[in-house]
């Protein structure tokens, strides 16, 4: 039959709280399930936004999780399509987050004339939001 979708990503995480708050009120996620002592884990938590959905877990106890770098092989970041990206920038400033990346002096920055930014999970996550599709 074949992959169909996406249908998840899991999201390690020593900073639990700030991690999902950020998904949830930040980016809109919502809480489908949340499991305490899961496996080992403080928590397990499943986040979904549209089809796509975030398993965001803690570590298992005595865990400690090396710090993400750009340079690791795998995932480098997660893309999310809005409707502006100007907008959606002021949108999460105005709920007072503020850790952005920044590129050539600029938040909002442009790709081979696209525009878009890049926002840091508390986690490490880095999230990329454009409002132009590839094609």
């Amino acid at each position: 039959m074949g992959i169909r979708m996406i249908h998840h990503i899991c999201i390690q995480t020593e900073k639990y709280t700030e991690s999902l708050d950020f998904y949830t009120r930040i980016l809109g996620f919502e809480v489908v399930s949340e499991t305490a002592n899961f496996h080992n884990r403080e928590y397990n938590t499943w986040l979904k936004i549209g089809d796509f959905m975030i398993e965001l877990q803690t570590p298992k106890a005595g865990d400690k999780f090396n710090v993400w770098s750009s340079l690791n092989g795998g995932p480098v970041h997660m893309g999310f399509l809005v409707d502006s990206v100007e907008e959606e920038y002021e949108r999460i400033v105005e709920l007072g987050y503020k850790d952005f990346k920044v590129k050539n002096g600029k938040i909002v920055y442009e790709v081979e004339g696209e525009s878009l930014f890049k926002i840091k999970a508390p986690e490490g996550t880095e999230i990329e939001i454009r409002d132009t599709d590839i094609k």
